[in-house]
C-alpha cells in the first residue's frame, strides 16, 4: 500500500518532466538552425552582393532568409542554397547543428580551408554541392555516414589524397563528381557497389592504375568520363552490358591494347566515345558501328 501511494505523484513528475524536455527540445530547435547560420555568416569574410550581410539578421524568420528554406512540418532548415553568391570564407563547425538539412549547395564561391568533421552530424543530407571552391586536404572519410545521399561533387577544389573506401558504403548515390582535384592512388575496385550511379565524374584528378572491371558492371551508369589522368592498363574483353550509358571519356590517359571486339556489342544509347590520346593500337570493332546513337567518336 505505501508504495501505491507514491505511484500517481511518481507519474505526474515523471510525465511533467517530459513535457518540459519536450518544450526545451522545440525552443532549442528553433534557435539552433538561426545559431549555426550566423555562425557561417561571422566566418564570411567577403559578401559582394551583401545578400548575408543585409538578410541574415535576428531580426527576421531564419526560414525567410536569402538561400535558406525549411520544411513545412518542423518549420527547421532543410535547404541551404548558397550558390553564385561570390563568397569568401570557410565553413564553421556549427553547421553540423543543422540536423534536418537536406540539401546544402556551396556551388562556385570562393570559400577555403577543410570540411569540418562536425558536418559528419548530417546525417539527412541528399544532395551537397561544394563544386568551385578552394577547399583542401583530405576527402573525409566521414562523408561515407551519409547514407541516403544521392549527388556528392566536391569538384575543382584542391583536395589530396587517395578515394576514401566510405564513399562506396552510399548505396543510394546517383552522381558522383570528384573531378579537377589533386588526388592520388587507384579507383578503388569497390566502386562496384554503387549499384544505383548513374553520372561518374573523375577527369583530372590524378589517378592512376588499372580501370577496375567492376565499373563496367554497374548497369544504372549514363556517363562516365576518366579523361586526363595516367589510367593504364586495357579494358575489360567480357561483354559490356549498360544499356544506359550514353558517354563514355576514357581520353588522356594511358590506356594500351586493343579495343575488345565485343564492348560495343550492348551500348544501344552510346552517344560519345573519348578515347583520344592513349597508347591503344589495332582496328576499331565493327560492332562500335551498331551502336546507332553515336554522335561523337574521339580516337586519334
Amino acid at each position: 500500500m505505501r508504495n501505491g501511494c507514491f505511484l500517481i505523484p511518481f507519474t505526474v513528475i515523471l510525465w511533467s518532466s517530459f513535457v518540459v524536455t519536450l518544450v526545451a527540445n522545440r525552443v532549442t530547435s528553433i534557435t539552433t538552425d538561426q545559431d549555426a547560420l550566423l555562425a557561417l555568416k561571422d566566418h564570411i569574410v567577403n559578401d559582394p552582393q551583401n545578400l548575408l550581410t543585409t538578410n541574415w539578421t535576428a531580426t527576421t524568420s531564419v526560414c525567410d532568409w536569402v538561400g535558406v528554406t525549411c520544411g513545412t512540418r518542423h518549420r527547421r532548415v532543410r535547404a541551404l542554397k548558397l550558390s553564385h553568391m561570390g563568397l569568401t570564407g570557410t565553413i564553421p563547425p556549427h553547421l553540423g547543428n543543422l540536423s534536418f538539412l537536406v540539401f546544402a549547395s556551396f556551388y562556385n564561391n570562393s570559400f577555403r580551408g577543410s570540411l569540418p568533421d562536425e558536418l559528419a552530424k548530417l546525417r539527412r543530407l541528399k544532395y551537397f554541392t561544394i563544386q568551385k571552391n578552394y577547399f583542401g586536404g583530405e576527402i573525409p572519410s566521414w562523408l561515407g555516414s551519409f547514407t541516403r545521399l544521392h549527388t556528392l561533387s566536391l569538384a575543382n577544389n584542391s583536395f589530396t589524397g587517395a578515394i576514401p573506401p566510405s564513399l562506396f558504403h552510399l548505396s543510394e548515390l546517383d552522381g558522383l563528381d570528384l573531378s579537377n582535384n589533386d588526388l592520388q592512388g587507384h579507383i578503388p575496385r569497390e566502386i562496384g557497389k554503387l549499384s544505383k550511379l548513374r553520372l561518374l565524374y573523375l577527369r583530372h584528378t590524378g589517378l592512376s592504375g588499372s580501370i577496375p572491371s567492376a565499373v563496367f558492371n554497374i548497369s544504372s551508369l549514363q556517363d562516365i568520363d576518366l579523361t586526363g589522368n595516367m589510367l593504364s592498363g586495357s579494358l575489360p574483353s567480357a561483354n559490356v552490358t549498360m544499356s544506359s550509358l550514353r558517354i563514355i571519356g576514357f581520353g588522356l590517359n594511358n590506356l594500351t591494347g586493343s579495343l575488345p571486339s565485343n564492348l560495343f556489342n550492348n551500348l544501344p544509347n552510346l552517344e560519345g566515345l573519348y578515347l583520344s590520346r592513349n597508347l591503344f593500337h589495332g582496328q576499331i570493332p565493327a560492332a562500335l558501328f551498331g551502336c546507332t546513337q553515336l554522335k561523337i567518336l574521339s580516337v586519334l
